[in-house]
């Protein structure tokens, strides 16, 4: 079974730094875009950064300049680095994959728990 699970929320003051990680484990036979996705006004989750396989990129403009997604596809895990937070990205932060098992012949998309993330002024 096909599990993502993400760790590195916490606590940091308005213009601190946190790094999540999101590992993806399971019989997995190939992974395509990951992303990191966090609750928008509406409470539906919106996107943060994406990452595909040959590691271009998607930002929503809140991210850019301050986020940067990356993955490694060896282990299977992608990583959003926050730099410059804002007391505006606290959030549950989601991470996500398309994952295809062995034996599969279609991708499937998975979610993570969520991990938080709570900015303080």
């Amino acid at each position: 079974q096909v599990q993502l699970v993400e760790s590195g929320g916490g606590l940091v003051q308005a213009g601190g730094s946190l790094r999540l990680s999101c590992a993806a484990s399971g019989i997995i036979f190939s992974i395509d875009v990951m992303g990191w996705y966090r609750p928008g006004p509406g409470k539906q989750r919106e996107l943060v950064a994406t990452i595909a396989r040959d590691r271009s990129t998607d930002y929503a403009d809140s991210a850019k300049g301050r986020f940067t997604i990356s993955r490694d596809n060896a282990k299977n895990m992608v990583y959003l680095q926050m730099n410059s937070l804002k007391p505006e990205d606290t959030a549950v932060y989601y991470c996500n994959a398309d994952i295809k098992g062995v034996g599969e012949p279609l991708y499937h998309k998975y979610w993570g728990q969520g991990t938080t993330v709570a900015v303080s002024f």
